[in-house]
């Protein structure tokens, strides 16, 4: 495809989407840099092919739902993290791969509960969020819609 190796377009009937695919170490250094990455990926250089709808608000959601699914993986997962961001002319999609195998399910809100809200803060600003097997570990994503409010 030319150009970056990591930062693909995804080039489809009309589309205008696009993707980057981080390879992280997996150590707690790896949280601020997947933050960094993320809001990097909407403001670097292949901004242009961007949809225009990206506010700062979706940016800021975008890294909080990097940090919670790093974290989550640097906790429980031995071993290198795949960070996998893109952008299409609806949505955001977050994927984060590990190499540990079981599956995580967010828990009941609990305002008592200190920590253990990462899928659950995930949850409430996702439009969806699935988790699935992989051979060797899971992949969890989230999906961010550019434009949250139904449409007519």
């Amino acid at each position: 495809m030319g150009g970056d190796p990591e930062r693909e377009c995804c080039h489809g009937p009309n589309s205008t989407a696009v993707e980057e695919t981080i390879a992280l170490s997996g150590d707690g250094s790896c949280i601020a840099e997947a933050r960094h990455r993320t809001a990097a990926f909407f403001t670097g250089d292949a901004a242009d092919n961007r949809p225009t709808r990206v506010t700062g608000r979706i940016v800021s959601l975008a890294q909080l739902v990097v940090s919670e699914l790093v974290t989550n993986a640097c906790k429980h997962a031995p071993g290198p993290i795949r960070l996998r961001l893109r952008l299409a002319d609806e949505a955001v999609e977050v994927e984060v791969w590990d190499s540990h195998p079981e599956i995580p399910t967010a828990r009941q809100a609990d305002p008592y509960r200190v920590g253990q809200h990462g899928l659950e803060i995930v949850r409430a600003v996702a439009a969806d969020l699935t988790v699935l097997p992989e051979g060797a570990g899971k992949r969890v994503t989230a999906r961010l819609l550019l434009d949250p409010r139904p449409s007519a």
